[in-house]
């Protein structure tokens, strides 16, 4: 039988602060399929972003495994992580987290100079990925020149650049109204449609509604999963 192609098992991450410690996360075991689309929920301080952080290759858990598309990723280095982040995931925030006085395109671009690829590749790829967005148009433009939905687009279209294998997205439509968000959402499923895995970080019912899957966290532990 084929291995899940995120693997979690028995997660724990504690943090120490002010000469506490924080338990985050509290023996968290899940199986995300390559191609799912999924859904993280609870409240505020649950460990949502922890746990985000930890798929995504931010952080190590403190005890426990973990396994994306095959590798064990618990015991990678520093280095070895940055390599896997940018083979394997896209990251989408809600903040956008652009570069104020970088065009669209360069923004998009910045992954792929990390990787080393030629400028005329970069380039090549910042358009394609924009048009899949909408944003044909738009490369030249800088953040401060478009809207909260362009700016969004503009991240999605950061996060499919190197064409990483699972999109995450910590409350991608937390900063846009509700029409704006749901073009953002439809953007997600395909995205999802087109093979990767999709998982989505929120609070929002009607957000996690639009996933396959989803699971409550409560106190660092999952209590609910629901298909």
């Amino acid at each position: 039988m084929a291995e899940p192609f995120i693997k979690l098992r028995d997660i724990t991450k504690i943090y120490h602060m002010g000469g506490e410690d924080v338990v985050a996360l509290k023996d968290v075991t899940l199986d995300i399929e390559r191609g799912e689309y999924f859904a993280i929920m609870g409240p505020s301080g649950s460990g949502k972003s922890t746990l985000m952080n930890v798929i995504g290759c931010l952080d190590v858990p403190t005890s426990g495994s973990y396994h994306l598309n095959g590798q064990e990723i618990a015991a990678a280095t520093e280095d070895e992580l940055a390599a896997i982040r940018n083979r394997e995931v896209g990251f989408v925030f809600q903040t956008f987290n652009l570069l104020p006085r970088a065009t669209a395109s360069k923004n998009v671009e910045l992954p792929l100079i990390y990787a080393g690829i030629p400028p005329e590749e970069r380039r090549k790829r910042a358009a394609e990925v924009l048009a899949a967005v909408g944003l044909a148009k738009r490369g030249h433009h800088k953040p401060n020149e478009m809207s909260g939905g362009e700016r969004q687009r503009v991240a999605i279209a950061r996060a499919l650049i190197n064409r990483p294998s699972v999109v995450l997205a910590d409350e991608p439509t937390g900063n846009l109204d509700t029409k704006i968000g749901d073009e953002i959402l439809v953007i997600f499923k395909r995205i999802n449609d087109e093979g990767k895995t999709v998982i989505v970080v929120t609070h929002d019912p009607d957000v996690a509604a639009r996933a396959r899957r989803t699971i409550l966290l409560r106190d660092g532990r999952v209590v609910a999963d629901k298909r």
